[in-house]
């Protein structure tokens, strides 16, 4: 779990040789939709999380390191109806795409998930779901770690001081 996050070909380039890594990359990414979509079910609280911010009339964006074709794949396959999704960015690119569309709290299980947020600056809150600790998740700078995403709609009522905004703001993961 703990090598989830940063992108595909960084993590490629640790088991193969630098000239066969881009091939890899596009053999992974051809396979993926038959393989990986039914198998990845959706986190629980996650339809939830969705719902709980457009109650309070906020957006939902995905931004995430995956091929956002594919991202877009898991999204429908599980109901969820994202506003707009970011694929293959990681850490600056996480920045920018945080930026662009006006995030104002950031959800991720990644302490460069933290980082990027905090950079923006958008309050960031960390959720153990990856392989990644409270203590290394609040040392990368959440301002907030959740056990998981059943957590977030409380964290909505409670969090207004770190960040949400409400109808203005956009939540993103």
């Amino acid at each position: 779990m703990n090598r989830l996050g940063p992108p595909l070909d960084v993590e490629l380039a640790l088991w193969f040789p630098a000239d066969q890594v881009i091939a890899m990359g596009d053999e992974f990414r051809r396979l993926y939709p038959t393989t990986a979509i039914a198998a990845s079910p959706a986190l629980p609280g996650a339809a939830a999380a969705f719902a709980a911010v457009r109650a309070r009339g906020g957006r939902v964006v995905v931004i995430t390191g995956k091929y956002e074709p594919n991202a877009r794949l898991h999204l429908a396959h599980l109901g969820l109806e994202a506003d707009e999704v970011v694929g293959w960015a990681w850490a600056e690119g996480k920045v920018e795409a945080m930026a662009v569309h006006g995030v104002t709290a950031y959800l991720g299980d990644h302490p460069a998930d933290m980082t990027a947020a905090r950079a923006v600056p958008a309050a960031a809150i960390g959720v153990l779901t990856g392989g990644h600790s409270a203590e290394e998740l609040h040392a990368a700078g959440a301002d907030a770690v959740l056990a998981d995403l059943t957590e977030f709609p409380r964290w909505l009522d409670d969090g207004r001081d770190l960040g949400w905004v409400g109808s203005h703001g956009s939540l993103a993961w």
